[in-house]
């Protein structure tokens, strides 16, 4: 899709994550005096979460065995407590009262509807295809479900379909297009998230913009959660996609101090905006996110968690990126294992900083483009990073822009055109690590 050229990249240093992976490439369009400003206050930031986190690490052989262990553990209560394992929903509008994790836990495996309702550049309900993907379909989600998928995430960019200052009226028949098609996967009894995606134009996180910014945030995601407010806890509000400022400082890779501050006041915004419309959305699901929605150190380690009993946290993570890019200039197709510790390791991190916190969190971004038909390598890494993720209790979301035969970044692996798979290998793949026994 027509998104990021670098998005997450792999891990800033190794010294940080202890997974082996290259420096993350620098900022390009600074000014020299600003550059070293910024990179003066990430390195003081690097240190200290080193420092703060050196007790911590761990080979990733131990981590393993802890994982095992947990899991084994989990099992064994599982059986003494299965009584106290919730009710499943009633119906699309039916709103338990149930804790983050024990919703996350029910989640197996998602999709993005990528390129269709983030599509930008035009208004209108015709801008769901101007990216070149065909109108959505109830057989689309009918055949993404029956394959497996129990989870999807319909991306939405809200800015090309707003009024004026200060209400920004989201236009009725976007709104009655985006329902109709979230109406599909909750009658397929899918979990769905829809948020706010692509606004970097606008959602700028910085001193400068951050007034206006935090104002048009709240005036979007109140109409949203009053529009659904009737759905029940099978949908799920993400309220920012890769908040970053473009072009900035260490746009991927954690941003500056200013940044993640504002961020954290977004954040705020989001959920208190939700929570004030009131009814089925007291209870709602809310995923928060990090700079950039990158998995770091610096961000992750760093964010600012709203007092809320009813949220997570929403990351993305492309890793190993050589091997998930093919922009990438040291770009490889072929998955020996070699770069497994690069996913153990992001795995690690989250599970150490969110997961014994007891926040959940969803990978509601990943995936690899085909390189040259190396769909068979994709199958081994796939499982790979999936088995990884389980053993974590985190639930990943395929990034499916639509793009395999034409375009750039071939990311997709189900054919919206008939309803076929490009790469049903894949889409086998991940089923078999979640048909697996725990």
């Amino acid at each position: 899709m027509k998104r990021k050229k670098l998005l997450t990249l792999p891990l800033i240093l190794a010294l940080l994550t202890g997974c082996g992976a290259p420096a993350a490439q620098p900022a390009s369009g600074n000014a020299g005096s600003e550059a070293a400003s910024n990179g003066a206050e990430t390195a003081n930031e690097q240190a200290s979460v080193e420092s703060s986190d050196a007790a911590a690490s761990t080979t990733e052989a131990s981590a393993n065995a802890a994982n095992d262990a947990s899991a084994e553990a989990s099992s064994e209560s599982t059986a003494d407590d299965v009584t106290a394992k919730p009710e499943p929903a009633k119906d699309k509008y039916d709103m338990r009262d149930i804790t983050p994790t024990d919703l996350v836990a029910e989640m197996k495996t998602g999709w993005n509807l990528g390129n269709t309702f983030d599509s930008f550049g035009t208004s209108g309900v015709e801008a769901e295809t101007y990216w070149g993907n065909p109108k959505t379909t109830k057989e689309m989600i009918d055949a993404v479900n029956e394959k497996g998928f129990d989870c999807i995430r319909i991306p939405v960019t809200w800015a090309d379909h707003l009024g004026a200052a200060p209400d920004y009226t989201i236009d009725e028949a976007w709104f009655d297009r985006v329902e109709e098609v979230v109406n599909y996967a909750l009658d397929d009894n899918m979990y769905v998230i829809i948020n706010s995606h692509h606004e970097e134009e606008w959602r700028i996180p910085d001193d400068a913009h951050i007034d206006a910014v935090d104002e048009e945030v709240k005036a979007i995601w109140v109409q949203i959660a009053n529009r659904f407010e009737k759905y029940g806890d099978h949908l799920i509000f993400e309220g920012l996609n890769e908040p970053r400022v473009k072009g900035g400082t260490n746009e991927w890779s954690g941003g500056t101090g200013e940044g993640r501050k504002c961020l954290d006041r977004l954040n705020q915004t989001f959920v208190d905006a939700v929570r004030s419309t009131g009814g089925n959305n007291e209870k709602r699901l809310v995923l928060i996110t990090s700079f950039a929605s990158s998995h770091v150190i610096p961000t992750i380690g760093s964010m600012k968690i709203p007092e809320d009993d009813h949220l997570a946290v929403s990351i993305h993570a492309y890793t190993p990126y050589d091997f998930t890019y093919s922009a990438s200039g040291n770009s490889y197709d072929t998955w020996d294992g070699s770069h497994k510790g690069d996913i153990s390791g992001v795995m690690q991190d989250l599970q150490r900083i969110f997961g014994v916190k007891g926040i959940p969190v969803l990978l509601t971004e990943y995936g690899a483009e085909d390189k040259n038909g190396n769909s068979k390598e994709v199958c081994n890494w796939v499982t790979e990073y999936l088995t990884r993720a389980k053993k974590v209790g985190i639930p990943c979301f395929w990034w499916d822009n639509g793009l395999f035969e034409s375009g750039n970044e071939h990311f997709a692996i189900f054919n919206r055109n008939d309803c076929s798979w490009y790469r049903e290998d894949v889409a086998d793949a991940i089923m078999a690590v979640y048909n697996e026994e725990k």
